[in-house]
């Protein structure tokens, strides 16, 4: 997923507050459901919630920058999907994270849904 830093991404400096490497990471998880006409909820009310995650600040991105967000499915278990996440700046990475995510409906680990799993093996940006 690309995306351009915008003013509200950055701090009075123009760099980039360090929370939205996270946000643009969730935005990219999130697009892989919408390029599907689908969202990360299910029709049971499920959905996944942050277990774990390793974050690692490499770089820096500034007010107008272009960054690409690419995600691997690096583990998939019945309840959980284990990521990793870079965010790149002219080919340069700058940000990378490990996380994984659980399914969980009324607050208990559930079992992912199938068509969810086959979102991240099939739509995943190398």
């Amino acid at each position: 997923m690309k995306l351009r830093v915008y003013y509200e991404d950055t701090d009075t400096g123009g760099i980039v507050y360090h929370t939205n490497y996270l946000k643009y990471c969730e935005r990219a998880r999130s697009e892989l459901f919408f390029s599907k006409k689908m969202t990360p909820v299910s029709k049971n009310g499920g959905g996944f919630v942050v277990h774990t995650l390793n974050a690692k600040f490499l770089g820096s991105a500034k007010l107008g920058d272009m960054l690409h967000v690419q995600t691997e499915v690096l583990n998939m278990k019945n309840t959980s999907i284990t990521l990793l996440q870079e965010v790149t700046k002219d080919g340069e990475k700058i940000f990378s994270m490990d996380i994984v995510l659980v399914f969980t409906q009324e607050g208990k680990p559930k079992k992912v849904p199938q068509e969810f799993k086959d979102i991240f093996l099939t739509t995943t940006q190398p």
